[in-house]
C-alpha cells in the first residue's frame, strides 16, 4: 500500500521554511504512513520589501497567496506564524491546528551582551518594523530614536551588523528557531513589552472540507496554546486591529483559568492602555471580546482612530 501524501504550502523565508519543515518532521514522526511535501509560494509581503508594513496595510499580506492555493486544492495545509494570520479567516478556510507555543518575548540585539532597553545610551537609535514595539519602547524611553527595519530575520540581523544603529528588536521565537541566539543581548520582559497577538505560535490553515488534512494535523494540536491565542485573536478582532497597529496581547492558561493581558498604545508611546482579565479556557473568545470592550471604554478607539487617520 502506498503512503498517504500531504502537501504543505510555505513562504520561502528561512523562518517559514523552518516552520514548514518542523511541521513535516512532527507529522511524519507521528504517522509512519505519511509522506509530506513542501511547496514554496511567494506572497505580496515577500515581494514588497522597501515599504514600511504599516503603510501597505495588512489584510493577508503574508497569507493571501497561500490561501488561494488552499481553496484551489493545490496544497493541503498552509503553515503560518500565527501573528501573520489575519483574524478574519476567508470563507471556505479554517484555522484547524495550533502548535505548542515557543517563548513569546521580544529580544534586544545590541552591540554587547547584557545590554537592555533601559541601559541604552541617551538618544540611541533602535530599529524595528513594528508599531507595537515602537510605541512600547517610546513609552519606556521617549529619548530613543526609532528607525524602520524590514526583511526576514537573518537579513535584519545582517543590516544591523553593518549599520551604525545601537540595537534592533526581534521576536525571540524566530531568532531561537533559526539558531541565531548568539546575537541576543537581552530578553525583554513581557511587563515591558507585550508581544504581538499569536507571537511564538504556529497556525495551520486548511480548506474547511479537507477532512484528511484535518485528521492528520490533529496530532500536533496544543489545546492550551489554542485557547490562549483564541483569546488574543478575539481581542484583536473586536478592536478591529491588524498586525500593523500598536496592539499587544498575551494570554496563558493557569490552574484557575485563562488570563489575558491586552495593550493599546499611541505610536509615540505617550498614551498606553493596559488591562488584565481572567476567564475560562472553554470560552476564550468571550474573554478576548470582554477585554477589548474594557479597553474601548478606556479610550482605545480614540487612539486607534488617530493612527488610522494618520495612515
Amino acid at each position: 500500500m502506498g503512503k498517504d501524501k500531504l502537501i504543505i504550502g510555505s513562504r520561502g523565508s528561512d523562518l517559514a521554511l523552518w516552520q514548514a519543515n518542523f511541521v513535516k518532521r512532527e507529522l511524519e514522526k507521528k504517522n509512519k504512513n505519511l509522506s509530506v511535501e513542501i511547496k514554496l509560494i511567494k506572497t505580496k509581503g515577500d515581494k514588497i520589501l522597501d515599504v514600511a508594513l504599516s503603510k501597505i496595510g495588512d489584510k493577508g499580506l503574508f497569507t493571501k497567496e497561500l490561501e488561494v492555493k488552499l481553496l484551489n486544492n493545490e496544497i493541503d495545509i498552509a503553515v503560518h506564524s500565527l501573528k501573520d494570520l489575519q483574524t478574519e479567516i476567508p470563507k471556505g478556510l479554517k484555522l484547524a491546528c495550533v502548535t505548542k507555543r515557543h517563548p513569546v518575548e521580544d529580544v534586544l540585539i545590541a552591540r554587547k551582551k547584557g545590554m537592555t532597553i533601559e541601559k541604552l545610551k541617551e538618544g540611541a537609535t533602535v530599529a524595528t518594523g513594528s508599531l507595537r514595539r515602537r510605541a512600547q519602547i517610546k513609552h519606556l524611553r521617549p529619548d530613543l530614536n526609532i528607525v524602520e527595519l524590514r526583511g526576514n530575520v537573518p537579513t535584519r540581523i545582517e543590516k544591523f551588523l553593518k549599520s551604525d544603529w545601537d540595537a534592533i528588536i526581534l521576536a525571540r521565537a524566530g531568532v531561537e528557531r533559526l539558531k541565531l541566539s548568539k546575537h541576543i543581548s537581552s530578553i525583554i520582559d513581557k511587563d515591558i513589552m507585550l508581544p504581538a497577538v499569536g507571537q511564538g505560535a504556529l497556525g495551520i490553515e486548511i480548506k474547511s472540507t479537507n477532512k484528511f488534512a484535518e485528521k492528520v494535523i490533529k496530532v500536533i494540536h496544543d489545546e492550551n496554546t489554542f485557547a490562549a491565542v483564541s483569546a488574543e485573536r478575539a481581542l484583536l478582532k473586536k478592536l478591529q486591529g491588524g498586525c500593523q497597529v500598536p496592539i499587544g496581547a498575551f494570554a496563558e492558561v493557569r490552574k484557575n483559568g485563562l488570563y489575558l493581558t491586552g495593550l493599546v498604545a499611541a505610536i509615540e508611546g505617550d498614551v498606553t492602555l493596559s488591562k488584565t482579565l481572567r476567564g475560562s479556557k472553554k470560552d476564550p473568545e468571550s474573554l478576548g471580546k470582554k477585554l477589548a470592550v474594557d479597553l474601548i471604554k478606556a479610550g482605545a478607539k480614540k487612539i486607534l482612530g488617530e493612527i488610522y487617520k494618520s495612515r
